[in-house]
């Protein structure tokens, strides 16, 4: 078995992406498992000394994030090949299965659907609240474990406002989750992330993209120029949320609202418990919740918006408790 930084022992490949490549490992100085992501074969030669930063770049990004619906990462390093040295990031492993492999079977359970999206948004929150944007948020990024949704991949995670290292290349990002602003050139924001979440939140309601089209081109034709079909009439949704879903997909970023916001209003529709980052009140790492949201009954859950500071004291504000 290849062995990386003499601790990280590879044991199998569980995924692999056009960068990289995903495998299961042991850490074998804390005895416990792990996930290794490194460049793949391909792009190994093709980078040069660029993925060495690229890698490291993507592994500070996620490192700043102490959240519970955030993949943990737990250290970054380089292994020598022929020639050159192989960046990779090692992270908590996720045991669960993406989105996209439930959404595969259709759309989610209106409350599943909304309790998803509620984390995925706390987890924006808190990458927002540190100046950064994900800016490829999608079903195969979120993984629904045990414990609640898990945000992955901050492989091409920017600084709030930097614009693509490439201005004459592709946008970074998945084309049908991409702000239309993205396409006119301008740069990554946090209003780029809650377009991408008001898709997310429509494909789970409804089993679907937005628009119908025939090809990419005209998907993002589609984005750029078209509203959005109407979504399906969902008994027992509250028409917050469909207002929630529509003023994520404005096409106007200064219409969208925060991750923050959309994590309070999600989780109050639901009676869910998700973790924001009030920085303003100096808050502390949280701890994650033990409520499952893929168990049906969690819906009946009561609403707990967590702040977990030193003390156990608590203040009521509207929306739910925080501690203080």
């Amino acid at each position: 078995m290849r062995t990386l930084g003499g601790r990280y022992q590879l044991e199998q490949r569980i995924g692999i992406g056009g960068m990289s490549e995903v495998w299961r490992g042991h850490d074998r100085v804390l005895d416990r498992p792990v996930a290794v992501k490194i460049m793949a074969p391909a792009l190994e030669g093709t980078l040069g000394d660029s993925s060495v930063d690229l890698v490291r770049t993507e592994a500070r990004s996620a490192a700043r994030l102490a959240h519970p619906n955030v993949a943990g990462v737990h250290d970054f390093g380089t292994s020598p090949s022929p020639g050159r040295e192989v960046p990779y990031i090692v992270m908590e492993l996720v045991n669960g299965q993406t989105l996209s492999e439930h959404l595969a079977a259709g759309e989610l359970d209106w409350r599943i659907a909304v309790r998803v999206c509620a984390e995925v948004a706390a987890a924006l929150a808190a990458a927002h609240a540190e100046q950064v944007v994900h800016r490829d948020i999608k079903p195969a990024n979120i993984m629904l474990t045990p414990s609640g949704a898990k945000v992955l991949d901050f492989g091409i995670a920017a600084a709030a406002g930097s614009h693509d290292p490439d201005p004459d290349g592709p946008v970074m990002g998945t084309p049908a989750y991409v702000a239309p602003e993205r396409f006119e050139g301008l740069p990554a924001t946090p209003a780029s992330d809650m377009y991408s979440l008001g898709v997310l939140l429509y494909h789970c309601l409804s089993g679907r993209l937005p628009w119908r089209a025939e090809s990419g081109t005209a998907l993002v034709h589609a984005q750029r120029y078209d509203h959005p079909d109407p979504l399906p009439e969902i008994p027992g949704l509250a028409p917050e949320v469909l207002d929630l879903c529509s003023r994520c997909l404005d096409r106007d970023p200064a219409e969208r609202p925060t991750a923050l916001v959309a994590a309070l209003l999600l989780a109050e529709a639901v009676d869910a418990r998700v973790y924001v980052p009030l920085m303003d009140l100096g808050m502390r790492t949280p701890r994650p919740s033990a409520v499952s949201p893929w168990d049906e009954r969690a819906a009946e859950a009561p609403t707990d918006v967590a702040m977990p500071f030193e003390d156990d004291t608590y203040q009521d504000v509207p929306g739910g408790r925080h501690r203080a």
